[in-house]
Parts: C-alpha cells; sequence; structure tokens
C-alpha cells in the first residue's frame, strides 16, 4: 500500500478500528460483486449502435455518429475497454480468492455488451440477494456515478423490481468514489514515476519536466452539480493530483511543477465545458519554452479509448510538433495497489452494511465521500432534477 501515510476517518456506531475486516466472513451481507463499466464496440458494426446508446435521447444523426465513430474505426472498430475489465475482473477474483473470501464477481456495462440486464439477470439466476456494485470511475459526477445508479433503476424498473423504496428484487450497494482511497493514489504514483524513468531513457531533462494530469472533461453546469456529492468533480482531481505530485516529487527528490488538463470534450461549441484542453495546455508550455513532459491519465482507471485516442495519438502528436519529449504514464488498470485497495473498499462496504464502525482510509484534505448518496445528487445539469430514480442514495436507498 503506499509509501505516504493516508489518513483514516472513524465512521459507524460500533467499534472497529482496521481501514478494512480482513477475515472472509466480513465481506457479509454480499453474496456477490458487480463490476460495472461503459462498455464499448468490439468491432466496426458495433461502433453506430454503441454510440447510439451512449447518445440516446440527444437527437444526434447516425451520419453524426459515424464522423465520430472514426476513433473507434482508426483502433479497428474495437475498444480495448472490455479487455481490461475482463483483465480486470479476473484480478479481482484473484485478490478475494486470497484473502479467502468467496464472492462472485459478475460484470456488466451500461453500453454494450454485457449490459447491466445480462449482469442482473447473471445474478438473479445465481440467487444472489444483496449485490455490492464498483464503478469503474473513480470521481463522484453524473457521468461516474449517478448515470450509473440511474441505469441500474430503470433496469429493475423494467424487470418490474422497483418499487417506492428500491429494489423489490436484488439489493444493490455500492462502494464510496475512491478517487482519495490509498490504493488509486499509490497506483497512480507508481504510474507516474514509471513515466519519469522512461523519459529519462528518451534522454529527457527529469528535473525539469512537466507533470500534466489529464481527466475527461464535462460540461460546467454537470461541474456544478457535483459539488452536492460532497465536492466538485475537478476539486476530487485536484485533491488527488497534488497528494500524487508531492508523493512523486519527494520519491523523485525535487519539487514537480503540475497542472491539471482535460480531454475528450463534446457537445455544442456553444456550451461550455472544462479546460483548459490538454493540446491547448501544452502549446502554452511549448511558449513557455517546456520542453519535457509527463502526461498522467489521473482520471481514467484503464486505457480504453479517450487515454488510446485523446493522450497516445491526438496529444502525443501535438508534442511532438511543439517540439516537447513526452511521455504517457500508465493507468492504475490491474496494478496491485489499486486492485488490493477496491477489494479493501467492498469490505468498508460491507461493514456499512452490517452497521460496525471501522476507519476510512483516504489521502488529501477532502476525506470519505458517501456510499449512500444524498437526493439529487450529481444531477447531469445543476438544479434540473431528471425525474429517473437512482439507487444507492437517500431518497432510493436500496
Amino acid at each position: 500500500m503506499p509509501s505516504f501515510s493516508p489518513q483514516t476517518t472513524a465512521a459507524g456506531p460500533g467499534a472497529r478500528t482496521s481501514t478494512a475486516p480482513a477475515a472472509a466472513a466480513e465481506v457479509r451481507p454480499y453474496d456477490a460483486l458487480l463490476l460495472y463499466s461503459f462498455g464499448g464496440p468490439n468491432k466496426p458494426e458495433d461502433v453506430v449502435p454503441f454510440l447510439r446508446n451512449v447518445t440516446v435521447g440527444k437527437g444526434i444523426p447516425d451520419s453524426r455518429l459515424e464522423e465520430v465513430g472514426e476513433h473507434y474505426y482508426g483502433f479497428g472498430g474495437k475498444s480495448p475497454i472490455n479487455e481490461q475489465n475482463l483483465a480486470l475482473k479476473a484480478a479481482l477474483e484473484e485478490e478475494l480468492a486470497s484473502r479467502g473470501i468467496d464472492l462472485p464477481v459478475v460484470w456488466g456495462n451500461r453500453n454494450w455488451e454485457p449490459y447491466t440486464r445480462d449482469a442482473v439477470e447473471q445474478l438473479a439466476g445465481a440467487g444472489a440477494q444483496r449485490v455490492v456494485a464498483l464503478v469503474t470511475s473513480a470521481f463522484s459526477s453524473y457521468s461516474g456515478c449517478r448515470q450509473y445508479r440511474e441505469d441500474l433503476a430503470l433496469t429493475l424498473d423494467a424487470r418490474g423490481e422497483l418499487g417506492p423504496d428500491g429494489s423489490t428484487g436484488i439489493q444493490f450497494d455500492k462502494v464510496r468514489s475512491y478517487f482519495n482511497h490509498p490504493g488509486f493514489a499509490q497506483a497512480n504514483v507508481d504510474a507516474v514515476l514509471e513515466a519519469y524513468e522512461a523519459l529519462a531513457a528518451k534522454g529527457g531533462d527529469v528535473t525539469e519536466a512537466r507533470l500534466v494530469f489529464v481527466t475527461h472533461s464535462i460540461p460546467l453546469t454537470m461541474e456544478a452539480a457535483s459539488r452536492i456529492s460532497h465536492a466538485t468533480y475537478s476539486r476530487q482531481h485536484l485533491d488527488l493530483a497534488r497528494v500524487v505530485a508531492e508523493e512523486v516529487s519527494a520519491r523523485l527528490g525535487h519539487e514537480v511543477e503540475w497542472n491539471l488538463t482535460f480531454c475528450s470534450r463534446s457537445g455544442p461549441p456553444a456550451q461550455p465545458w472544462l479546460e483548459p484542453d490538454v493540446n491547448d495546455h501544452l502549446e502554452s508550455l511549448a511558449a513557455d519554452d517546456v520542453t519535457n513532459v509527463v502526461l498522467s491519465p489521473i482520471g481514467f482507471v484503464s486505457d480504453h479509448m479517450e487515454v488510446a485516442y485523446d493522450l497516445d495519438t491526438e496529444a502525443m502528436e501535438t508534442a511532438s510538433r511543439l517540439g516537447i519529449t513526452a511521455v504517457r504514464a500508465g493507468t492504475v488498470g490491474t496494478r496491485a495497489p489499486f486492485v488490493a485497495g477496491l477489494v479493501d473498499l467492498v469490505l468498508e462496504r460491507a461493514a456499512i452494511a452490517r452497521d460496525e464502525k471501522f476507519a476510512e482510509a483516504v489521502v488529501g484534505e477532502l476525506g470519505p465521500f458517501r456510499s449512500v448518496c444524498a437526493p439529487d445528487c450529481c444531477l447531469r445539469r445543476d438544479g434540473e432534477p431528471s425525474g429517473i430514480p437512482a439507487l444507492c442514495s437517500t431518497d432510493l436507498h436500496r
């Protein structure tokens, strides 16, 4: 786990002192784990139907989706995300087994096969009664949290299993947003340090290299709505980025200058989104005579399309054009600290479900986020309730 010292926050009404229970029995009351992700196409014929799912309700014509799909066609029409989810599923199963925990892991996606409905059907077929959900997004926002909870509620509703108080079938909980969990932070630190080593191997000047953190941009109204979660989406990133940069500086033996940037902007040009774009920021760095950069995709769990195209293709082309020597750090993927941290989070959530006291491990200044979300938490647009129920919240608390 981390070489830096995480904070722990006492929580729960009982008496527990460890950061997470270790015994196999401590996974109670859960009988399955839902690995819940975004999904992606597996072949060229999947691309437009997949993008229809992603943009449903927005009225975007297929001709425009074909243009957006060029990113996928450039990679053979296949997103790397599905294989990466399978790898994470296998890593979670191995970590659980190494701790003597018998907890089946079922994988489902919002936007492609296996869909949420497929995962719920598999869970129901196996006789699952209470399931803990783990979303492959570390940060709290509409796209990273509430949209998954809405999708799960709509799936249950289609099965005739959503009542006014939540699920009338399988009961679902979720782990808290884990951007500031020590396991996620340590995995990012390790990845950035490896990138600095790679930069040195390319002849780059490590002592003056700028560390540029990158995450997915979101509209400013979604950013404003995310404050209800505990802190806004951008503040969450800044908090973690500061922790990672400080640890990297300590390990390298010199202070590392850093910035937070954004990528993957979409939507109409008139709609304001979080900035600066990573490519615009590289232009600014070049104007300031910065010639060495480490790009850290801190907002992403794995090397899926936004990383493969927006960073490995576009940003690297921008850096090359500007004469910047750039290295892209890896994502947390299946790194041991990250996977172990996810299992710790599952056990932490189990302790919450049993009304036991425990300590929530965090890094940074923000403290642990809720595992049961507040009403209207992380809406798509600030102050505009969608009318769609969302599981794992105090309005539908199951």
